[in-house]
């Protein structure tokens, strides 16, 4: 079973700075204006009754379910796949049971609380975890107390993308898994968020009609933002070469809806080989993106759809500067035997500055290269409550990163180009 979300943040769980490193080359005044952040990619671990509230009755019996069950030996095998044994004397832990998938939860994807050394891949229960791990009004004092005003949450369970769904037997519980979790994540996870939670939903992703459906559903309720595979065929999609996607790619531009792609939405992340260590994979991370970039630079999807949005969450963004000088020069020279000469009538960097957005929560290189990756093109992030989270730490990160910078270039990047990606309704 592939476990994108687990792997992501496994491999994240490498990285040993507390996000309170010290990242910029000059002391920074610790008063300097920082405005309320932004955050466009947090996750959510969805709380025990969500598919046995909003699923309905017809499906209930069969939908996702929690049980507490003991959790012997579990080894990571690479891929986001695990071996685990379930024991009666093991530790105990809430599990995902649905269909014939048992998803345990584990410390590394509800990390907030702990300290490092902590963030293992131990198994865990509710009452083990942060509650704004799960708890709405939780979440918004926890993003309040970090110097957040809104967030956005990818989901845990089913997956950046909504995998878990996708590859569901039963194709009509598949389906209605979806529409309750977007319910639920409307009307009860953002509901009475006042507005500091901002909903994310998941699609059907193996039928773009019911997609494109479902995104104007939910934008007529409010809802902005849509999770989407960074690499469709690797979930055995078609790719967005195909024309598969167009009706979906349509109703998100017609709708203002940003497509959100979060490194390991494809269900595989970047490796050299099967006994490489985790680390290697985390250093990786950001290649799906940049290979899902280069994919819609010549797809011709962006020329086809110019008001649609793009958004590589939790990608990074150092990479840029070099794939849009590598896509342009390969368009200059090369386009005529590259196949895209009557597709891309523009040099492909131009449809990244009007159409995609890069998001971060510790890049200084990135953030070296302004003129390259665009002002206006970066948001920030804080990754509650995953092992990279700057939690409750995000202000004192973002000074060290960007205390530098001119006050107006400050605001687009920590919330004004947010405010524009999700088209939200503040300043």
């Amino acid at each position: 079973m592939g476990r994108d979300e687990e792997a992501a943040v496994n491999q994240a769980a490498v990285n040993e700075s507390g996000g309170t490193q010290d990242t910029t080359r000059e002391p920074v005044d610790v008063d300097i204006d920082i405005p309320m952040i932004i955050s466009v990619d947090d996750h959510v671990v969805e709380p025990p009754h969500v598919w046995q509230d909003w699923l309905p009755e017809k499906f209930k019996d069969r939908g996702p379910r929690i049980e507490r069950r003991g959790v012997g030996e579990m080894r990571h095998i690479g891929g986001g796949a695990y071996e685990q044994e379930f024991t009666d004397d093991g530790r105990p832990a809430d599990c995902w049971v649905f269909e014939d998938l048992v998803y345990i939860h584990k410390r590394h994807v509800a990390a907030v609380g702990y300290s490092r050394n902590e963030m293992t891949m131990t198994p865990m229960t509710y009452d083990e975890m942060r509650p704004g791990c799960y708890e709405p009004k939780a979440r918004v004092q926890d993003m309040l107390d970090n110097h957040v005003e809104v967030s956005l949450s990818f989901p845990s369970f089913p997956r950046f993308c909504g995998q878990t769904f996708t590859e569901a037997k039963d194709r009509e519980l598949g389906e209605a898994c979806v529409y309750a979790y977007n319910d639920w994540m409307v009307e009860e996870w953002c509901g009475d968020s006042d507005g500091h939670l901002a909903p994310l939903i998941i699609v059907p992703l193996w039928d773009a009609e019911l997609a494109a459906a479902e995104v104007r559903r939910n934008a007529a309720r409010g809802c902005h933002a849509v999770c989407f595979s960074e690499i469709p065929p690797h979930l055995g999609l078609p790719s967005i070469h195909s024309g598969f996607w167009d009706p979906f790619f349509a109703a998100c531009a017609e709708t203002q809806t940003v497509v959100c792609m979060h490194i390991g939405s494809s269900s595989r992340m970047p490796a050299t080989s099967p006994d490489a260590p985790t680390a290697v994979a985390a250093t990786l991370s950001f290649n799906n993106s940049m290979a899902s970039l280069s994919d819609f630079l010549f797809s011709g999807v962006l020329v086809r759809f110019p008001e649609l949005r793009l958004a590589y969450s939790e990608g990074q963004i150092g990479w840029l500067p070099y794939i849009l000088e590598r896509a342009d020069d390969v368009w200059s020279e090369h386009r005529a035997w590259g196949g895209v000469a009557d597709t891309i009538p523009e040099p492909p960097s131009s449809y990244y500055y009007r159409q995609v957005y890069g998001c971060f929560f510790r890049d200084q290189h990135g953030l070296d290269s302004l003129d390259k990756v665009g002002v206006d093109n970066i948001t920030f992030e804080t990754d509650y409550p995953h092992t990279d989270s700057t939690w409750p730490h995000s202000k004192e990160v973002a000074q060290k990163l960007m205390g530098h910078l001119p006050a107006d270039v400050r605001h687009k990047i920590i919330r004004g180009n947010a405010i524009r990606m999700l088209s939200l309704d503040l300043d």
